[in-house]
């Protein structure tokens, strides 16, 4: 028999959607503040805000919305109306009460390799929310371990793929980022396996790591099985 692998699985925009909701806040946020300030300016201003704050509020929907207010702030010249504040926490509720939507074949490829090999899902930003959406997704009985973790670096996948297997060199971990999921995961020793989503933030994107033995790409989760096959 091969030697089952650890597979590590990202959950936003792998298994379930979730950028799709930060979009459609933005656009409301950009709404907001159209009196104050033009679209483009407010967008790139509100992620100036998120990349400055990724050190101190982390990854996930508290410290969007935290951004958002900081942005609204600073845009206005320390102006914004209250009302206004309200409404950016309103919508920052909305987004911690979304449903949870899995994307195409991620339930079908969870059952085919559940048993085979050990599934740790593998995910970063808010331990509350995180957990919310894999309880509603239903996917949670299909995973060996969950690590839910405030970033994700060459040293997070050593531990996690040296905790929960036979360390990186006998794992693989699939995601939608290449900069989170897919890279520091190949610099741990493990594969990388690349799932594009139709969204992905701009602070997520990379360059694709062609050279890289241990790097492959699928167009949907659909796909996994076969890859795994090959490397397994």
């Amino acid at each position: 028999m091969k030697r089952p692998l650890t597979i590590g699985f990202d959950a936003d925009d792998t298994l379930w959607h979730n950028e799709r909701f930060y979009r459609l806040t933005e656009t409301r946020f950009v709404e907001f503040l159209a009196d104050f300030a033009e679209a483009g300016h407010l967008t790139e201003r509100l992620l100036q805000a998120e990349k400055r704050n990724l050190g101190k509020y982390g990854f996930g929907i508290k410290g969007f919305t935290l951004s958002m207010i900081e942005t609204a702030i600073e845009v206005t010249d320390g102006q914004v109306p209250a009302a206004t504040i309200r409404d950016i926490l309103d919508a920052g509720r909305e987004m911690l009460d979304h449903p949870v939507e899995t994307l195409p074949y991620a339930r079908e490829a969870l059952e085919t390799l559940a048993g085979r090999h050990r599934l740790v899902l593998i995910t970063k930003g808010d331990l509350f929310d995180q957990e919310r959406k894999l309880a509603a997704s239903g996917l949670g009985d299909y995973f060996d371990a969950v690590e839910i973790v405030s970033d994700k670096s060459q040293a997070t996948y050593q531990r996690i793929f040296a905790t929960h297997g036979d360390g990186p060199e006998h794992a693989a971990m699939i995601g939608n980022s290449l900069k989170s999921d897919v890279i520091p995961a190949i610099e741990a020793g493990a594969w990388g396996v690349f799932v594009p989503h139709d969204l992905t933030w701009a602070h997520e994107h990379a360059d694709e790591p062609h050279t890289e033995p241990r790097f492959r790409k699928i167009t949907h989760l659909g796909e996994i099985e076969a890859v795994l096959a090959e490397i397994s």
